[in-house]
C-alpha cells in the first residue's frame, strides 16, 4: 500500500534581487562580446587568425549571459510565484519587486482557469461572471480578492419546502501551495465546492417559522 501523500504546505523563501543581477548580466554579455572582438584582432593581427581559447571563452560567456536572462522576473503588489525545480516544490515568493531566480525554475502557465474555459464553451461561448480569468504565466498566482455570483440553486430546506437560493462569494487565495499542486484547478474547485456549500446551508435550516429560538434561512 502507498503511504497517503498531506497536503501541501507554503513555504516563503526569498530569492535574488533584479536590480543586484542585472548589472551583472549585462557586464557577463558586454564582456563576452568584447572578448570576442579581442580575440579576432588580436589574433588575425598577430597570427593571421582569431585566438582559439579566447574566441571558444567569448562564445560560452556570452551563452552564459543569455541563459541568465529568463531568471529575471517582475511580482506586483498581491501577486505570488511559485518556484517549481524539475518537478519539486522550492517554495513562494510573495514580495513586490524586481526578482532573479534559478532560470531552470518552471515558467510554464498554471492551470487555473482551464475548466471555467471549457464551461464557457459549454454555454455557446459566452463567458460567466467570474469565469474569465487572465493567463497566468511563471506560475504566478493572483493573491487578490475575487468574487463570483454563483447559479441560482432549486433546493429542500430543512422542512422540504423548494427553494431558491443564491449566493455573493468573495474569497482570495491563501496558500498557493495547496491552490496549485492539491487540485487540479484551484478556480473551478472554488466555483464548485461554493455551490455545493450553498446546497448544504440551505438544507440545514428552515427558511423561516421556525422552532423557538432557531436559526432560520431568513
Amino acid at each position: 500500500t502507498m503511504k497517503p501523500i498531506g497536503p501541501n504546505r507554503e513555504t516563503i523563501v526569498r530569492v535574488q534581487s533584479g536590480w543586484v543581477m542585472l548589472p551583472v548580466v549585462i557586464a557577463v554579455m558586454l564582456g563576452a562580446i568584447a572578448l570576442i572582438i579581442y580575440s579576432i584582432a588580436a589574433g588575425v593581427k598577430v597570427q593571421g587568425h582569431p585566438l582559439v581559447v579566447w574566441l571558444i571563452t567569448g562564445e560560452l560567456t556570452e551563452i552564459l549571459g543569455i541563459f541568465l536572462l529568463p531568471g529575471f522576473f517582475t511580482l506586483q503588489p498581491n501577486e505570488a510565484r511559485v518556484l517549481v525545480l524539475f518537478g519539486e516544490y522550492r517554495g513562494t515568493v510573495r514580495a513586490p519587486g524586481f526578482h532573479w531566480g534559478n532560470p531552470f525554475y518552471s515558467n510554464g502557465p498554471t492551470i487555473g482557469g482551464q475548466n471555467a474555459k471549457l464551461e464557457s464553451a459549454a454555454q455557446g461561448g459566452k463567458p460567466t461572471s467570474g469565469t474569465a480569468q487572465p493567463k497566468r504565466t511563471r506560475m504566478k498566482i493572483s493573491l487578490r480578492a475575487r468574487n463570483f455570483n454563483t447559479d441560482r440553486l432549486k433546493v429542500n430546506d430543512k422542512r422540504g419546502n423548494p427553494i431558491e437560493i443564491a449566493a455573493v462569494v468573495v474569497w482570495h487565495v491563501e496558500d498557493t501551495a495547496q491552490a496549485t499542486f492539491d487540485v487540479d484547478d484551484f478556480e473551478h474547485y472554488v466555483r464548485v465546492q461554493s455551490e455545493s456549500a450553498i446546497r448544504h446551508l440551505a438544507s440545514s435550516f428552515a427558511y423561516d417559522h421556525g422552532e423557538e429560538q432557531e436559526v432560520t434561512l431568513r
